[in-house]
């Protein structure tokens, strides 16, 4: 047919020969927002794509590729890609709530989602309160009849409480309440979330997985049908499409995602433990020290620890000294999020909810640089501030 076809549509209709067969490490990228049918009696707009594909919205080929890697590590029933860290955490709250519900978020919360609960579900009508993330099984004096959702973060990530995950579990069950859990610090293996019973786990891609500072994505992953469909629906009528490129750029990331955790722990150790003999600083806020709080909860849950955490400086230090150390800083480059290859620094000199600590907070990430480096870095800073 295609010899009588005009040229300009031989440019459309065009079918190429090519060998079959190619087989590389890399994945391949599928981008397309239309899928064609053979027949009408196959053309079903179906969000699920058990058995065909129906709409580019609902995933490619390299989506779904990186959904299942993503579901295999975290030993989930299924996953869902979201265009960024803060898309997945929306995705959960609108999947769950709806106007009259309650919902419980920790104190420690991630800024972001502090925003969400207190401007957008507040606008919905829906009530946020929140608790002390080391309330543990005292959860169950919270919850209520209409709670539609506790929201969990362990460790929180400015402040780094660990939350007891399985006493808060067991007080939701008895209460048919489900749990979503922040769980972009372990990366979705440093703590086994649906080990411990959580409904749903969240992970921010942009930070460990993507590795470098250079994609933002997020997932959702669930842990039973039930989560799957609540879920699956709201991602669809969200409309939650991501770019094919950035999954590629996360499944690349995922294969070095085992070498960069082991030495991210390891030279993040090292600076802290030397932070923490520094006569500067009177807290270190470090999961895997046992000054921090939640220290035996994270002892007893969790399979290592990450490249964020925080400092909080001595009680004479005031909001410009602290400004004075930050700005010192070489290698540890200004900016937000963290997990990546860079070393990171910020305070938080305007965040209310730290209290009095909040003029001496600061949070370190540390990166790839070699950890003598980073300690020279920090103690000229300290010095000079």
């Amino acid at each position: 047919m295609s010899s009588t076809l005009h040229w300009r549509t031989r440019l459309i209709a065009a079918t190429p020969d090519v060998p079959a067969g190619f087989h590389s490490l890399a994945p391949a990228v599928h981008r397309g927002s239309t899928v064609v049918f053979n027949r009408l009696s196959e053309a079903v707009d179906d969000w699920r794509q058990a058995e065909r594909y129906t709409y580019g919205l609902y995933g490619t080929p390299t989506t779904l590729e990186l959904a299942a890697r993503i579901a295999a590590l975290e030993g989930a029933h299924h996953c869902f890609v979201a265009p960024g860290g803060q898309a997945a955490l929306a995705l959960v709250f609108l999947a769950y709530c709806r106007a009259g519900s309650h919902v419980l978020i920790p104190d420690s919360v991630y800024g972001p989602t502090a925003e969400l609960g207190d401007d957008l579900l507040a606008g919905l009508g829906v009530e946020v309160e929140r608790y002390d993330p080391l309330i543990g099984d005292g959860i169950a004096a919270r919850i209520r009849p209409d709670t539609a959702l506790i929201w969990c973060e362990s460790p929180g990530s400015i402040t780094m409480e660990v939350q007891d995950l399985p006493a808060i579990v067991t007080a939701a069950r008895a209460r048919g309440v489900a749990v979503a859990l922040d769980n972009t610090y372990a990366a979705g293996v440093l703590f086994d979330a649906f080990e411990h019973g959580v409904d749903v786990s969240v992970q921010a891609l942009t930070k460990y997985v993507g590795g470098h500072s250079d994609l933002l994505l997020g997932t959702v992953s669930v842990a039973h049908q039930q989560a799957y469909a609540c879920v699956g629906r709201a991602h669809r009528l969200i409309g939650m499409a991501v770019s094919p490129d950035d999954c590629a750029m996360a499944l690349r990331g995922l294969q070095t995602l085992g070498v960069r955790l082991e030495r991210l722990e390891q030279s993040t150790l090292a600076v802290a433990g030397w932070l923490a003999e520094r006569p500067e600083v009177a807290e270190v806020l470090h999961p895997a020290l046992p000054g921090c709080p939640g220290h035996t909860i994270w002892a007893r849950d969790f399979m290592g620890s990450a490249s964020v955490f925080s400092i909080v400086l001595g009680e004479d230090w005031s909001a410009a000294r602290t400004t004075r150390f930050v700005d010192a800083l070489r290698l540890f480059r200004i900016g937000f999020s963290w997990g990546g290859v860079t070393s990171l620094v910020m305070a938080y000199l305007d965040l209310p909810r730290l209290g009095a600590r909040r003029e001496r907070l600061v949070r370190l990430n540390v990166g790839l640089e070699e950890p003598a480096d980073l300690i020279e870095d920090l103690r000229r800073a300290l010095e000079q501030a």
